[in-house]
């Protein structure tokens, strides 16, 4: 019983996380295109704030998850992707050396990084 209590809180945490990287993918694209629309959407939209804050909240749920994924077959893609994702959304928005590629490194994290939840929250719906 307890063992499936710790499986239903690992597909929130993706879950989660999925909704996270999913928001940062709509805010990558989609805002840069309103912005060209609604010029007060311009500002929203090239926040710094806003990457770092998506980064900041993705950065302890993805982390929880990592830690709690066990070494087995079916969790070696989530434990390969999801730190190479979560690499990548740090690097696009704290390091100052990215910035012209800002937006290509987030987009490419926050979808690492859900390619990554998806196939541990797969693993999860199979192992129940």
């Amino acid at each position: 019983m307890a063992r499936k209590s710790l499986l239903a809180g690992a597909g929130v945490v993706d879950g989660a996380a999925i909704t996270l990287s999913g928001l940062c993918v709509i805010h990558c694209l989609a805002l840069p295109m309103l912005a060209a629309m609604l010029p007060i959407m311009g500002l929203w939209a090239e926040a710094e704030w806003v990457h770092k804050a998506f980064v900041l909240a993705a950065v302890p749920i993805s982390l929880l998850a990592i830690t709690r994924a066990r070494i087995s077959r079916g969790q070696l893609l989530f434990i390969g992707l999801a730190p190479l994702g979560l690499s990548l959304l740090i690097a696009g928005a704290f390091v100052e050396t990215f910035h012209h590629i800002e937006t290509p490194l987030s987009v490419a994290g926050a979808i690492l990084l859900a390619t990554a939840h998806i196939c541990c929250w797969r693993f999860h719906e199979r192992r129940d």
